[in-house]
């Protein structure tokens, strides 16, 4: 064998074993017990709007 075959076949198997140890990262973030945030401690920035106009009513719009 060469050296660009050997170089080939170590590239391979480097890619191989990446792909191998994601694969397994990716299974032991999956199985882990992910809940949800209380509602309580999510905080909704409100935006206050004011207008000059005498006839125009605004509300206050929550900024999702």
């Amino acid at each position: 064998m060469n050296r660009s075959q050997i170089v080939a076949i170590i590239t391979g198997a480097i890619s191989i074993l990446l792909a191998i140890a994601y694969l397994i990262v990716v299974q032991i973030l999956d199985y882990r017990d992910m809940k949800p945030a209380p509602i309580s401690q999510i905080n909704i920035p409100v935006i206050i709007a004011e207008s000059n106009f005498p006839n125009l009513q605004l509300d206050i719009i929550p900024k999702v």
